[in-house]
C-alpha cells in the first residue's frame, strides 16, 4: 500500500494521528484571478496520517480584500469548527475557496488567524516555486508536492481509510 520513498520525500503514511503542526520557512504562493492574493514564508503544514499537507497562511499575508466571509461552517474532530472564505482576486471571486479556525480547539490555537485553501480552485498554488496538485476527491485541502508520497486518503474507494 505504501509507495516507496525516495531521497527527500516523505510519506504521508508516518505523519501522526491527531495531527502535528509544523512552521515551515519555505516561500509559499497562492494566485487566483491571475494576481498574486498571498505570499508568505511562515507557513503552517497540518501533518495527518494518510492526507498530503494542509499548509495555513497567515491573514496578514494575504491581499487586503482577497477573504471575505462565506456561508456554513464544518467540523474537525481535532481542531474544532472551520469557517469557510470567498477568494477574491483579479476580479474572480471563487466561493468557500479557504477555510480558517477562529476559534481552534486549544491544542491547535497556533491556526487562529491562519487560512487554508484548496489549491485546484485557485490558479496556482506554489511551495518554493514547485506548482502544487490538490489532492484528490474535493473535500480535503492537501497540497501533494514532489517531497511527499502517499496513497493519500480522498481518491474514490478511500473515505474509509
Amino acid at each position: 500500500m505504501r509507495e516507496q520513498l525516495g531521497p527527500g520525500q516523505e510519506s504521508v503514511w508516518d505523519y501522526p494521528r491527531p495531527p502535528r503542526v509544523e512552521l515551515s520557512s519555505k516561500l509559499v504562493i497562492v494566485v487566483s484571478g491571475g494576481v498574486e492574493v498571498c505570499r508568505t514564508v511562515r507557513a503552517l503544514r497540518v501533518l495527518e496520517t494518510s492526507h498530503p499537507p494542509g499548509w495555513y497562511l497567515p491573514m496578514s499575508d494575504w491581499l487586503p480584500g482577497a477573504l471575505q466571509p462565506a456561508g456554513g461552517t464544518s467540523y474537525c474532530e481535532w481542531k474544532g469548527v472551520a469557517t469557510y472564505l470567498d477568494v477574491h482576486g483579479g476580479g474572480r471571486r471563487v466561493a468557500r475557496a479557504a477555510w480558517t479556525y477562529l476559534d481552534p480547539v486549544p491544542a491547535y490555537a497556533i491556526l487562529r488567524d491562519a487560512v487554508a485553501v484548496y489549491p485546484g480552485r485557485m490558479d496556482l498554488c506554489t511551495v518554493d516555486g514547485e506548482p502544487v496538485h490538490p489532492q484528490e476527491g474535493g473535500f480535503y485541502g492537501g497540497w501533494v508536492t514532489g517531497d511527499v508520497v502517499g496513497p493519500f486518503k480522498g481518491a474514490p474507494g478511500t473515505l474509509g481509510w
